[in-house]
Formats: C-alpha cells, structure tokens, sequence
C-alpha cells in the first residue's frame, strides 16, 4: 500500500510535465497552439517539440488567464543568435538584421515556404515592403529582378561589399554571364567600363524605362563619357543619322568588346557598307556603295584599306556627306582656300593654286596647269567628281569609264592616256589631246 502511494506521487508530480513540448509536442495540441502545427515548414525547435529553446516558463499556472505563463529566453536577435551566431559579422548588415528585427522577413514557428517564410523564389513582395518598387515596374528589367531573385545577388544577412552584394558587382555579374565572360577574355577590344569598371557604369542592375535596362537612352549614355563626341554629333550640320536613331551608337558599335578598332561591330568597310551596300535603305535611298565598288579594277586608297573615315566623319561633319574637310555640294565650284581640304589632304596641296606648273600635278599641257584650269575657273570650276569617282572606277586615278551623273545623263569622260599626257572627249567639249613635252595648241 505504501509502494502504491509513492508511485502515485510521483506520477502527480510528473503530470504537468507530460504536457511539456519534450514530451510529445504539449504546445502543439487542437486545444492550445494547433495553428503552428498547421505550418508546411516548421522551425526545427518547433519540429523537435523543443519550445523551451526559446520560451522559458516563469508562472507556473499555465495557461495563465489575463497574463503569460512563458517569455522568451532573449529579447530580440539576440535570441536568434543563441544558435543562428555569425550573421553580423561582414561590414555591411542588413539593416533589419542589425536592429534584431529578425521577425520583419521570418516566422518564428513555421511558414509556408524555406526558410521560416511566407514567399518562396520570388522575393519581391517581401522586399518592397520596405524597399521602393519603382525600379521592379518598369519596362525593361534585369532577369533576377523581374522574377524576385533578390538574394542571387544580394546577401539578406550581411555581406562585405556595398548593397549587401554577394561579391564585386563585376564578379557578381560574370558569375551569371558565362559566356560572355568566356569571350570577353579573348576579344581582341574591350570597352574600358567593362574591362575595368562596374557593369553598373552603363546598367541598372534592376530596371529602367530604356531597353538593356541601360541607365539613360543612347547616344546619350555613350556621350556622359565620350562628350567630344556628343557634342559634334548634337551641333553637326551634317549629322549621322544612326546615331539619331533607335539604338544609338550601338548601330555601329559593340557596347562591349569587338574583333574590330573603334569597337565597331565588324571591321570599318564592312560596317559602313551593312547601310551603304542596299538599294532600299533611306528615303531617297541611300547610294549603294557596296554595288559601285564591287569588281571595279581601280579602288580609292583609302577604301583599298578599308577605311571610310580616312574621308568621311562617322559621328557628323559640317561638310557635304560628312567628309572630314571641304568639299562643294554643287556640281560646279571654283577654287578657293578650304574648299577642296578632304582632297588636298592627301593629294598635292598646290595642285589648284597655280596656273602654271611643272611639278604639281602631271596634267597638265606644257606647263600649263590643267587641273588648276578645270577646277578654279573663276566661272565654271569643276568639281574633283565631275571627272573622278570617289570610291572606285574601271578606269587608271579613277577616271569615270561609265560616265559621271548629271541629272538623267552620264557624262562621258573617253579618256586615254599616252606616255606624255593624253586626251579627253567628253560631254562638255570637243576632244583635246595635252602633253607635257610639247604642248598642244588649242586654238588651231
């Protein structure tokens, strides 16, 4: 009898115990806390039926009416800390993390998704609630941002770069764009913010109105660091259009890295001729190019070396066709100083500035100056065109074979040469014969 009472005692004593969390979830019944059993994720402690972690019962009454039975063994994060140590540690900490508000982003019993949250993959609910939204509306968006990736780059904790990113912006960024890292290290040109700046020089790494999610529109991103450019391309009288144009300077130019100078998207010629090698581009269309030169047995220096901007500025010029020095737009101007530098620049600088000559120019009859008499005639100079192709010609310093333009006519040029000089016959005199040993008398 007596072992009956003392075994009867002590399971008196031990029956407020049973209904500890240690012994088979007490907390968690239909009666007392059967929301947090609900939870598809729970808080190991929870799972554990381990309560006491991080409640402490101070009344032994419980539940206690009108008051608590139970409080926390911490305040805060430091309660948090007691097993989740070592997130304050980096430079930068998040700023609910560094004021304990641990319970802003996580549960502290269960949630619906990992990590004691109520969102899953796509973190943009949670973080807008306390974040700006406007930069997660806009049109065009960078892809971890559109789908609320938030912690593929950023660290929810602490971090020891800036905007708790996971590691340099450049790094950060090249972990994601692997292919673009594999040909970056090859290429033969790299833009300098890429090569030595953040990508976030020229990206918004969330989203902008503008497509790419640059960080302002072209050219006027290009022209914050390239203001020479920007400023000849806003006052020329001649402007490219392209660079007007949706796309901007990437038009021509490869925002990052290129095999071609100037990190232009192919070489020189061959991106020049992607709009000046069609019959249908422009309104008028732009002259085909690409169709004049093809075949031609005689082709302009400098397009013999593929380069158009040995002539021709390709951000805009105040000059005719945006050539780089002087040059008459109409068909019949006289010499004067300046008026024919894209030419002179290269060719013989005194070769229109002297009527009579024996060592500037081999056109000529005797010693009389032809080019100078055909140019700078105070009442009718020709142009350099009227006689020559700019770009290629199946006739010797490029003389035109098929004829020059002139209105709904090709004037023929019927040039010949000889080993002194040689004759014309075109459109707009009689045949003459020049030579530079025993000139020829015109007026017979």
């Amino acid at each position: 009898m007596k072992t009956f009472r003392t075994l009867f005692t002590v399971l008196a004593w031990l029956s407020p115990l049973c209904a500890h969390p240690a012994f088979a979830g007490g907390c968690v019944t239909s009666t007392c806390h059967p929301d947090i059993a609900a939870f598809k994720k729970l808080h190991s402690p929870v799972k554990d039926g381990d309560c006491t972690s991080c409640h402490v019962q101070r009344v032994k009454e419980h539940p206690l009416k009108g008051g608590k039975s139970f409080e926390l063994a911490a305040k805060g994060a430091s309660l948090c800390s007691s097993c989740h140590d070592g997130m304050v540690k980096k430079k930068f900490v998040h700023v609910p993390v560094k004021e304990g508000e641990c319970l802003s982003c996580h549960n502290p019993h269960g949630a619906a998704e990992r990590y004691l949250m109520d969102v899953g993959d796509d973190k943009t609910a949670l973080c807008l609630n306390c974040h700006d939204e406007a930069p997660f509306k806009e049109k065009w968006m960078h892809g971890p941002a559109a789908v609320g990736s938030c912690t593929e780059c950023h660290d929810p904790h602490d971090a020891a770069e800036k905007k708790l990113l996971k590691g340099s912006v450049r790094d950060l960024c090249l972990k994601c764009h692997a292919d673009f890292s594999h040909t970056l290290k090859g290429a033969p040109v790299t833009h300098p913010p890429v090569k030595e700046g953040p990508c976030t020089a020229c990206h918004n790494p969330h989203g902008t109105p503008v497509s790419m999610f640059l960080n302002d529109k072209m050219p006027d991103l290009c022209v914050g660091c390239h203001k020479g450019i920007g400023k000849k391309a806003e006052e020329a009288k001649v402007p490219h259009k392209p660079l007007k144009k949706e796309g901007g300077c990437s038009n021509c130019h490869s925002s990052h890295y290129s095999n071609a100078k100037g990190l232009l998207a192919q070489d020189e010629k061959s991106t020049c001729l992607n709009c000046h090698g069609t019959d249908t581009l422009g309104k008028p269309p732009l002259r085909n190019i690409k169709k004049e030169i093809a075949g031609k047995k005689y082709v302009h220096g400098p397009i013999q070396k593929g380069q158009c901007k040995a002539c021709h500025d390709p951000h805009g010029s105040d000059n005719f066709r945006m050539l780089i020095g002087g040059y008459p737009e109409p068909l019949y101007v006289p010499y004067k100083a300046g008026s024919y530098d894209v030419c002179l620049k290269c060719h013989e600088k005194n070769m229109l500035s002297y009527p009579d000559t024996t060592i500037y120019t081999k056109f000529r009859n005797g010693n009389r100056n032809l080019h100078y008499v055909h140019v700078s005639n105070v009442r009718k100079g020709r142009t350099c065109r009227v006689c020559h192709a700019a770009h290629a010609s199946n006739g010797e310093r490029l003389l035109h074979v098929e004829g020059m333009t002139f209105g709904e006519w090709k004037i023929p040029i019927n040039f010949k040469i000889t080993p002194n000089g040689g004759s014309c016959a075109p459109g707009c005199h009689r045949a003459f014969v020049y030579d530079r040993v025993t000139p020829q008398d015109y007026r017979k």
